[in-house]
């Protein structure tokens, strides 16, 4: 140590250099992530798809029941562990005769494979609050890739009940049914084989 910095009068002053040289180094250390777990909300769930119907337009359905979870660190940003999970028997097309087609043998088979999941293990963002979620959906018994785009809407406080915090997500995304082995119409063009993904959530923060 220079001689004239161990003179008696100077130790304040090398506390004080040690001090903040110290409190420099932990500010520039990366902050801990602070990951918590989100539910979705069932009450605040809309799954919807569009599927063409003999080319005339498209038929709007929606599934009723289900529930998802992911992990979220909302200051960095870090999404991860997402998980959706459908329940194919409660599908709804606002008519009778095609819900009971649609959960039959030729398209969701329901009493077979009562549930269809979507997992990812994360998600790329592509802006300030978009997403690219790339996972895998598994229906009929098969498992395809499938890429949701999604937007995180807002992060705060519930107005309601003050002790909940909620994130709320826009998601998109698109399948081939024919993928899964779901044909049924394709080849004569009475169904589409694309099918729309419309998913708008709120989640709860645990």
């Amino acid at each position: 140590m220079n001689p004239v910095l161990r003179h008696p009068l100077l130790r304040p002053l090398r506390r004080t250099l040690c001090l903040g040289l110290c409190t420099g180094a932990l500010a520039a250390l990366p902050a801990f992530a602070q990951t918590a777990r989100y539910e979705i909300d069932p009450d605040h769930l809309s799954l919807g798809f569009l599927v063409e119907h003999l080319g005339y337009a498209k038929v709007l359905g929606q599934f009723r029941t289900a529930r998802g979870s992911y992990s979220f660190d909302e200051a960095s940003g870090t999404l991860g562990a997402v998980r959706i999970e459908v329940e194919t028997d409660s599908v709804s097309s606002h008519h009778n005769g095609r819900d009971r087609h649609l959960r039959g043998a030729d398209f969701l088979n329901a009493s077979s494979f009562p549930r269809m999941v979507f997992t990812a293990p994360g998600g790329r963002r592509t802006g300030e609050r978009q997403y690219e979620i790339a996972g895998e959906l598994e229906l009929l018994g098969r498992k395809q890739p499938l890429v949701l785009t999604a937007s995180w809407n807002k992060s705060a406080p519930s107005p309601i009940v003050k002790t909940v915090y909620v994130m709320g997500v826009s998601a998109r995304g698109s399948l081939k049914r024919s993928a899964f082995g779901m044909d049924y119409g394709v080849a004569n063009g009475w169904v589409g084989d694309e099918v729309q993904l419309i998913i708008e959530f709120e989640a709860i923060r645990k």
